[in-house]
């Protein structure tokens, strides 16, 4: 994982070890499909706790198409410092989760524990999205399925939001894939009529870019347990449509067939990248993207985080995550 790994917790390398080991050799075929149910088996998932708040904050599914196993998870912090039991101006956050676009689902434990956090500690009523996975759905499908809970959500905020959310602070964020995902859901939003919701911010969590050339801290840290060389570019194979490659616009969205952006009213951005993440150099260019085309950019750059780390609250990086991504939405909501 790093030089440094041995100052991890053990449960960080412990967890890592494992994921590297049984990914590889039980869950990716030689033929490129996945063991579906066995991954599933590995998958804990979690249940909605829509009348009993954990640690302060209550969820509940929300189904917009079975066929599609489209549905989605909102997580409402339980009001404070109120007397009315309401709170005014909570922030929505429309979250997208990660892991390559071809496994994990919105209750997966790890990022229902992450969304947890981010709507006690932000706080914010967080709208965790589930979308179809590749390879057996390849892109755009994940795109359709995020852009259509958005905008059922546009329609339908009434029946599902609590009093006390604001649709006109609305941030769209991600990790890895679901950093993404959040991107392109701001070019998708650039481009439509929403009625109650208004994007104020992206927040990009180490968002999995890439294209055809091999990138330094590609290169330098191949072999990381999370997101080694070889199994994003099979992610890539898996998920992009056939006879596409890693320059395709989803991937590489600022590269040789990417479309000009300058044009479109996109919100500010936060960029988080982690000094021991492969893909840094694919973020960074992200970044520099965005700012080469005039939008409002912030990049925060965790020198001892590997891939993943959000999900790890253990680590020292997690409460300076909490922390810029307050900062971030606070700065957007106040202009």
């Amino acid at each position: 994982m790093s030089q440094n790994s041995a100052d991890l917790p053990w449960k960080v390398r412990l967890f890592a070890s494992l994921f590297s080991s049984t990914f590889k050799l039980m869950i990716r075929r030689t033929d490129g499909s996945i063991n579906r149910r066995l991954l599933n088996f590995l998958d804990y998932k979690t249940s909605p706790s829509p009348n009993k708040p954990i640690d302060g904050v209550i969820t509940t599914d929300f189904t917009i198409d079975e066929a599609r196993n489209l549905w989605f998870r909102v997580y409402t912090p339980v009001p404070r410092n109120s007397t009315s039991g309401s709170e005014v101006n909570v922030p929505v956050i429309f979250y997208f989760h990660g892991s390559g676009f071809i496994c994990m689902a919105a209750n997966s434990k790890l990022f229902d524990g992450f969304c947890y956090r981010l709507a006690r500690l932000l706080p914010a009523v967080i709208i965790s999205v589930n979308y179809r996975l590749a390879p057996e759905h390849r892109c755009p499908c994940q795109y359709e399925d995020g852009f259509d809970a958005i905008r059922f959500i546009d329609k339908s905020y009434l029946e599902i939001l609590p009093s006390h959310a604001n649709l006109k602070h609305s941030f769209v964020a991600g990790d890895s894939a679901g950093g993404n995902l959040a991107h392109h859901m701001a070019l998708k939003a650039s481009k439509s009529e929403l009625s109650s919701i208004r994007l104020t911010g992206v927040i990009a969590i180490q968002p999995f870019f890439g294209g055809e050339e091999r990138t330094g801290s590609e290169i330098k840290l191949s072999r990381d347990p999370f997101v080694p060389m070889d199994t994003t570019d099979w992610m890539w194979r898996s998920f992009l449509p056939e006879g596409s490659n890693r320059d395709h616009p989803v991937s590489n969205v600022f590269g040789p067939n990417s479309a000009d952006i300058s044009e479109l009213k996109l919100p500010a951005v936060l960029v988080i990248i982690g000094g021991l993440d492969p893909l840094q150099d694919w973020q960074k260019r992200y970044y520099e993207g965005l700012k080469k085309s005039g939008k409002e950019v912030y990049l925060v750059d965790y020198v001892n985080a590997f891939h993943s780390f959000y999900l790890f609250p253990c680590l020292p990086e997690f409460p300076l995550l909490i922390d810029h991504v307050k900062e971030f939405m606070q700065g957007q909501m106040s202009t």
